[in-house]
């Protein structure tokens, strides 16, 4: 094996159940715990949560910082919402379409961003979800402007079925995707495949010198996190059955690599509780303090920076390294 990669595969450790298998236990008895407006937000952070993956993918997997997924997730909403104003409304064929649709966009879009790095990167990719948001808004034949697009018709789970129209089963909808799109990928990036991402992000020079085609490989991965980021815009859809351009604004970019930096940008569970997190804050701070979200965010992003440099991930790494520590005699 490369030593690179061997360098790399040695650092792997596998993750607990509990990573995954409590929260997702938790999130499935919410179905039958919380009231129906209490679903209708918790869907809507599942789908900003798989756009919380794709920007850990390019963030902590590639080492490019992003603020422009908020891009191939507004081409998957609005690709979304079309087809079922068109009839299309099988759930299967909005995701496929939605994942197609996002990731032609960062084929074409990828070609030029992956060739820069570190500020660059995030300075392009930001101009790349702000040219999307002001298309969404201008572009009336097709997004309806700034009204965006409503009435859109109910998603039926598979063919043949009837429409989620209960906000219950919307929810158990949008968390079976959001549960098996997560898996994926988590698979994908403790694959073969996710080691190379990781060499390309810790020593692309290396990489570059051992005869892998570097510039391949980011296009790959970006093109990949678009397609996650477009299913989650499809469940966008589906959750709320409305897309507007403030729902693919900056501020759904900053808000979700904020997410990210708490949770840890390395780590798909510690993206996923964090978007949570923050949108808990927002919605607190909405009805308790108006005008007060984004000075509570700030505080929170100062205080997860200097308390927890990993983020939530390393919390959770240190607590459960704690007990294995023998102290010296």
């Amino acid at each position: 094996m490369n030593p690179v990669l061997r360098d790399l595969s040695a650092r792997r450790t596998p993750a607990p159940a509990l990573v995954w298998g409590l929260p997702l236990v938790v999130m499935i008895s919410a179905a039958w715990t919380v009231e129906p407006y209490a679903l209708s937000v918790l869907a809507r952070v599942l789908s900003l949560g798989l756009l919380a993956v794709s920007v850990a993918i390019l963030t902590g997997t590639a080492g490019l910082p992003t603020l422009g997924q908020v891009a191939p997730y507004a081409v998957g909403a609005y690709t979304t919402a079309l087809l079922a104003r068109a009839g299309v409304t099988a759930g299967p064929a909005q995701l496929a379409a939605a994942a197609l649709a996002a990731a032609l966009f960062s084929v074409l879009v990828g070609l030029a961003v992956v060739q820069a790095r570190g500020i660059t990167f995030l300075m392009v990719t930001l101009a790349v979800g702000e040219l999307t948001a002001v298309t969404a808004g201008q572009w009336k034949a097709v997004t309806g402007g700034t009204d965006g697009l409503a009435g859109i018709p109910a998603t039926q789970p598979v063919w043949g079925a009837p429409p989620l129209v209960d906000d219950r089963a919307v929810y158990m909808y949008v968390l079976v995707v959001t549960a098996a799109v997560t898996a994926a990928v988590w698979l994908a990036l403790r694959s073969p495949a996710g080691l190379l991402v990781r060499g390309c992000r810790d020593h692309e020079a290396r990489m570059r010198a051992s005869g892998h085609p570097v510039t391949r490989y980011l296009l790959a991965v970006y093109t990949a996190a678009g397609a996650v980021a477009g299913v989650g815009g499809a469940l966008l859809v589906t959750g709320q059955r409305y897309v507007s351009p403030q729902d693919v604004g900056f501020e759904v970019s900053a808000l979700v690599l904020l997410a990210v930096t708490i949770g840890g940008a390395t780590s798909l569970a510690g993206a996923l509780s964090a978007v949570a997190v923050v949108v808990a804050v927002r919605e607190w701070a909405a009805g308790s303090m108006p005008g007060h979200g984004p000075l509570l965010l700030g505080a929170l992003f100062v205080v997860a920076v200097y308390l927890l440099p990993d983020g939530l991930a390393g919390l959770g790494r240190r607590v459960r390294r704690k007990p294995r520590e023998v102290p010296s005699s």
